[in-house]
Order: structure tokens, then sequence, then C-alpha cells
């Protein structure tokens, strides 16, 4: 799933669960789920050049933020937005310590990225998008609605 994708599942966990004792295990649980359902995300294309893939994560860690604010101040105003980054990033943290052995073969990373590879599940365009959107909708108005 993209850094956006899991950023907003991060936000909503952080919107409905104020005990941290229980987000922080869902958010970074909520990776593998995620990541687990069909989905795509910006290493699916074995022909970009790692530096385009870089910059494009990028990209989507920083949309997935302003997303996940925007949902925050449209949807759930009174969560804690210091609150919000944690669990973001809680939700991103497979990717973040996979990233040096993915983007530059830092060989002491390889097990993280080899245990993320046990449970991603990879799809191109159109579908890998398609899935995730219509996931992530789903999810916002269920923890709209509950």
């Amino acid at each position: 799933m993209t850094a956006t994708g899991h950023a907003i599942i991060g936000t909503l966990i952080a919107a409905k669960f104020g005990d941290p004792t229980l987000a922080v295990p869902l958010a970074f649980g909520s990776h593998i789920v995620a990541d687990a359902l069909p989905h795509w995300d910006e290493g699916v294309n074995p022909k970009k050049s790692k530096q385009k893939i870089a910059f494009d994560a990028v990209i989507d860690v920083i949309a997935g933020f302003i997303i996940s604010y925007l949902i925050v101040f449209m949807l759930f105003p009174g969560t804690n937005l210091f609150y919000v980054f944690i669990l973001i990033l809680v939700s991103q943290s497979l990717d973040w310590i996979t990233a040096p052995y993915y983007l530059f073969g830092v060989k002491p990373f390889k097990i993280f990225y080899k245990f993320q590879k046990l449970f991603d599940n990879p799809q191109d365009k159109p579908w890998g998008i398609i899935n995730q959107v219509v996931i992530l909708v789903i999810l916002i108005a269920l923890a709209k609605l509950f």
C-alpha cells in the first residue's frame, strides 16, 4: 500500500482509539493487513530507477500527511494532531525500515525487507490503485459512522 494509504489508516486509528497502548499495536498491525490486500505502490514497476522510486515515495509521504490532516480537520476535529503524526509514522514504519535496503542496499535492513515481502501483495495499475481507494473510502466511512 502507498504511504498515503498507510497514513490514512493510521489517522483513522488515532481518531478512533485514544489509548496509545491499543492504538500503536493496531497501527503497526494495520500495515501488515493493508499490504496483504492487493494494492499498488511506488515499487510495483521494476523498470523505474531507485532514484525515481525514492522521489515518488517522498511525494507519496507528503501527500499522505496532507490528506490525513485534511481528514482530521474535516471529519475528526477533536483528534490530537501530534497523536495523529505518531500513529501515521507507526502505520508506515515497516516501509521506513525497509527503505535503506530497498533503495540503497544497506544489508542490515534486508531482514526487514524479507519480512515485509512475506505478506506484501502488490498489484499493478489500474486495479491496484482502485482496490486501495475503495478500501480507504470504506474505512473512512466506517470510522465516521462508528
